[in-house]
């Protein structure tokens, strides 16, 4: 019986014509041509080939098995890579691409199974390996294909955030000149303020989007550090939430001294969504209550409020993006960003973040920001 190798070199030609004509039976593969049905593919069939020609000790082939000799799709370009990288381009979804591996593997055991010729313990063990082989290029095709399905969410989500912030400028621009302006009667003057409270609400969310975007395409959320006041700071955060929200009751308790360099837009970001977390999951007979207090090396900031428990099971999660409401994972009525740019801006300050809940205390998120940061 051929070798196997040897039949992957002699027989590259039938092997492909198969795999194309099954590629292109795929929605996605329909109006692709020729060379970019076949990318890669040739080239993953002669690295396989020549794989199965070296000699392969049993510490080497249970490394494969495990993984270990895998390529690192973030640094590697291999042909298995570059094909996964071409699918996600193509718009191929991850069970096309896979299958189009079940195809190949099936074509070539067919028709290597039709060769004339005993098969004894040699065929076997170059068949094992021949599977191993497809399973390592499909390992690395789904990790690259992965990565570049997700970055290309990532930045399509930067640029809608960014194209975003124009419009709603411009309406919360348009509320407030109306506000300031005009003599308005009712009802026209609360749709008015409703339409400002709005937009105001979906910039901060536009802005999370954006900062969530930056952090998982690599970047760190910037911040400029400048002297300030963390009591003016909360006290800002406090009345601007208080027109957003009259019905509920706020308390602020301040002490110590609270004067340090941070970035104080960045902290007016973190305040606003823990204290809008707080209104949101709170119960509404309950003032909310803000405290900051200055120590020696640090100043704290906590956020306190009663209502149901944050559930045990979802405290080590609670900080994770996009886990939708803190009480029910599944509510997406949110984005589930706030806490995640929080516990975000919070390590830029090299600070810490920390969360008790229970029914008979309630809920409590303190942030512990250090004056001073050691080189």
């Amino acid at each position: 019986m051929t070798a196997l190798p040897r039949f992957l070199r002699e027989h590259t030609e039938e092997i492909l014509t198969e795999w194309e004509t099954f590629a292109r039976s795929l929605p996605s593969g329909a109006s692709m041509d020729v060379v970019a049905l076949r990318d890669h593919a040739k080239a993953m069939l002669d690295v396989i080939a020549r794989d199965l020609e070296e000699t392969q000790t049993p510490r080497e082939q249970d490394a494969k098995a495990k993984g270990a000799s895998d390529a690192d799709e973030r640094t590697s370009r291999t042909a298995a890579t570059e094909h996964g990288s071409g699918r996600a381009q193509s718009g191929f979804t991850v069970n096309q691409m896979v299958a189009e591996f079940r195809a190949l593997r099936a074509s070539v055991l067919r028709l290597w199974g039709h060769q004339p010729g005993p098969k004894g313990e040699a065929e076997l063990e170059e068949m094992v390996r021949f599977n191993e082989a497809i399973d390592q290029a499909i390992a690395e095709s789904l990790a690259r294909y992965t990565r570049d399905i997700d970055h290309t969410k990532e930045r399509f989500l930067a640029i809608l955030g960014h194209d975003l912030r124009t419009p709603l400028g411009a309406i919360m621009m348009s509320a407030q000149f109306i506000l300031e302006s005009s003599e308005l009667a009712e009802p026209q003057r609360q749709l008015v303020d409703r339409i400002g409270r709005s937009s105001r609400r979906m910039n901060q969310m536009v802005s999370d989007l954006l900062d969530f975007s930056r952090t998982r395409l690599g970047d760190t959320i910037p911040i400029a550090r400048e002297k300030m006041d963390v009591k003016k700071m909360v006290d800002d955060v406090i009345a601007e939430v208080a027109a957003s929200y009259p019905d509920r009751k706020l308390e602020v308790d301040t002490s110590g001294e609270l004067h340090g360099e941070w970035d104080c837009h960045r902290l007016t970001q973190a305040v606003t969504n823990l204290i809008g977390n707080a209104v949101q999951h709170g119960s509404d007979q309950v003032p909310i209550t803000v405290t900051a207090r200055g120590e020696a090396h640090d100043v704290i900031i906590a956020v306190h409020n009663d209502g149901p428990p944050i559930p045990e099971e979802l405290v080590g999660q609670i900080f994770q993006p996009m886990k939708g409401s803190r009480t029910d994972p599944g509510d997406r009525r949110h984005l589930g960003l706030g806490l995640y740019i929080v516990d975000r801006i919070v390590a830029a300050h090299r600070g810490r973040i920390d969360v008790t809940s229970s029914e008979s205390d309630g809920t409590t998120f303190t942030v512990r920001l250090p004056r001073h940061i050691s080189s």
